[in-house]
């Protein structure tokens, strides 16, 4: 199977952008030369990769081939960037002092340790020499790694230790969480005690539809038999979940490094005295690329000191 690596780049770009217009102006080209593309590699393959949708989205077959394109553009923007090539957009050679594109990198990144830790650890590489450029991709620890198998990222970090097929897998810690609310909230929920019929009618601050993590805590301290469903917010954001539950919208499971100084303050209660504990693991794809590496190290060095070490 021959293909070409403008035909890869093609298929990436129009899944990145959502549609073959948008994936057009991301490579300075016209729709109809993305669509030329797109056809000349589903002929080469022999199969369907895109389904045609708003936004478009890759079939089975699709999610394999834009695998193989994102690791083909990693491989040469390594190669160029150790060769001091020109950048496809008409930049010139390092060699005589002018700029070179950095890889860019879609990486998948759960939601907290984005407004944690994440963030510092990256930045001596997407700081002022830029040497790589960071797509970060939000979603749910328990979500992220399913971004690896379509595709869609070259690194993840996860919750899950199950190694996605064509990666590699390292443990980083765990993310602490603490059960908390305003004073307010538990003398008016739970003045008796954290009980099943308190945390049935006690409202419950959660980040978005798939996070579990309220719901996990719910069960292990009901003691019901059937889940619980008490009033919930959702705030799909991580400074702001934080906020409702100091402004006393509800009970939630903070990061420990955002409510300890609350909790100091007394402006946050403990509901239990145990901590919950997620633990965390990067995956990435495989590769013998310099700017994979360096995103590795970075995020394995400073989960050293961010995180509650590996059991």
């Amino acid at each position: 199977m021959d293909l070409d690596l403008g035909q890869l780049r093609a298929l990436a770009a129009v899944v990145d952008a959502g549609t073959l217009e948008a994936g057009a102006r991301q490579l300075h080209i016209t729709t109809s030369a993305v669509s030329q593309r797109l056809r000349a590699l589903e002929s080469a393959t022999g199969r369907v990769l895109l389904v045609r949708s708003r936004p478009v989205r890759p079939t089975a077959s699709g999610e394999r081939v834009l695998q193989l394109a994102r690791q083909v553009s990693l491989l040469v923007a390594d190669a160029s960037a150790a060769l001091g090539a020109p950048d496809d957009d008409g930049g010139a050679s390092a060699a005589d002092g002018r700029w070179v594109r950095p890889p860019v990198l879609p990486i998948a990144v759960n939601a907290d340790s984005l407004a944690t830790w994440v963030l510092p650890a990256l930045a001596h590489l997407a700081g002022p020499e830029a040497e790589v450029c960071l797509d970060l991709r939000r979603e749910d620890q328990s979500y992220t790694a399913r971004l690896l198998r379509d595709g869609s990222v070259v690194g993840a970090i996860t919750s899950d230790a199950e190694v996605v097929p064509g990666c590699s897998v390292q443990p980083l810690g765990a993310l602490r969480y603490l059960a908390v609310a305003t004073p307010e909230v538990a003398d008016r929920w739970f003045a008796g005690g954290v009980t099943a019929a308190a945390l049935g009618r006690a409202p419950v601050v959660v980040f978005d539809r798939d996070d579990e993590l309220q719901d996990a805590w719910l069960s292990d301290h009901s003691g019901a038999e059937e889940r619980l469903d008490p009033p919930r917010h959702h705030v799909p954001a991580s400074v702001d979940f934080s906020e409702a539950v100091r402004l006393g919208w509800g009970w939630a499971l903070l990061p420990q490094v955002h409510a300890t100084a609350d909790l100091e303050a007394g402006r946050l209660v403990l509901l239990d005295d145990a901590p919950v504990d997620v633990p965390l693991y990067w995956q990435q794809w495989k590769l013998r690329s310099p700017a994979l590496d360096a995103v590795a190290a970075a995020l394995t060095s400073a989960a050293r000191s961010a995180l509650v070490p590996p059991s």
